[in-house]
């Protein structure tokens, strides 16, 4: 009897430590948990990859891409940061563009753009059908003009492919629009299973005029750098993405990001990166997985 119930003790052992490492092993989904996205922080090995840069400019925007050895720019920061962005990409080895993007005509945004235009071969130059008057802007349309580069308008829905790699046009503001901010272009780049949105500094306004087919997305670039006019709570629940991106200046006059923004975004547990804190942040998917770098590059002027 005695062996009997130390055989019948050692069962109950058995599988209470089997139960116990089935759900070690699979953890118990929480309310709010995001789990739509099979993504995980690991190193990328593979040779078929999508690299995507969020390079340090300070309060201002730029984005670097490269997929099966093509190259494609969102933004070139504030005209200071031109130069230190030319010598940052040719230390890359980059001499030539097949797409470069100016998403609206601020100067945080296409500051350094007649820089890039003027020291790199580029295909094909979008930015939103605007016309502003200030030095910046006209200073871009120059080089474009001495370089013999045509000023391409995209339209809603527009895709084209960088590499292996789809690039889908959600939104182009026009000058109707009566704040720049909203002319901006919002791209959507898809590599396998993993994709990156792109909102320039569009506000609230735009987001909500957005296919809610086309948002859920792994990485968010988030609206005008943190600001409280972007990045509310239904728009996020529509993308839920894994991980966010800001892209901001230390101790910035305007505040960003603001704290209602970085508030939204712990509560749904997205995993946040800020350039004013991690430097320039490089992400490399294969499309799958993501492997995530942070990095000081000379590159905020």
């Amino acid at each position: 009897m005695r062996n009997k119930k130390k055989l019948i003790t050692s069962l109950l052992v058995i599988i209470i430590a089997g139960i116990f490492y089935l759900f070690e092993g699979y953890p118990i989904e929480e309310k709010g948990q995001n789990t739509n996205q099979r993504v995980e922080e690991v190193p990328v090995t593979a040779e078929d990859r999508l690299e995507v840069t969020f390079i340090d400019v300070g309060q201002a925007d730029s984005i670097l891409l490269e997929n099966e050895g093509q190259y494609m720019l969102v933004d070139a920061g504030n005209n200071e940061d031109g130069p230190k962005l030319v010598t940052y990409l040719k230390g890359l080895g980059i001499t030539d563009f097949s797409y470069v993007v100016g998403t609206h005509p601020h100067e945080d945004h296409i500051g350094g753009l007649d820089d890039i235009i003027n020291n790199f071969n580029i295909k094909t130059f979008y930015m939103p059908d605007v016309v502003t008057t200030t030095k910046t802007f006209e200073e871009v349309l120059d080089a474009l003009e001495s370089k013999n580069i045509a000023l391409s308008i995209p339209n809603k829905n527009d895709t084209f492919n960088l590499g292996d790699a789809t690039v889908k046009v959600l939104y182009v503001g026009t000058e109707e629009e009566s704040d720049l901010n909203d002319t901006s272009i919002v791209l959507k780049v898809t590599y396998q299973n993993v994709s990156f949105l792109l909102t320039g500094d569009a506000s609230t306004k735009v987001e909500d005029s957005l296919d809610r087919k086309d948002l859920e997305s792994t990485v968010l670039k988030v609206g005008h750098h943190g600001s409280s006019t972007a990045t509310n709570e239904e728009f996020l629940n529509l993308v839920n993405p894994k991980y966010a991106v800001i892209s901001v200046g230390k101790n910035n006059q305007y505040d960003h990001p603001h704290t209602t923004v970085l508030n939204t975004l712990a509560s749904h547990n997205i995993t946040t990166y800020r350039t004013d804190e991690d430097g320039t942040i490089q992400m490399i998917t294969d499309g799958v997985n993501i492997e995530i770098n942070t990095m000081n590059t000379d590159t905020n002027g």
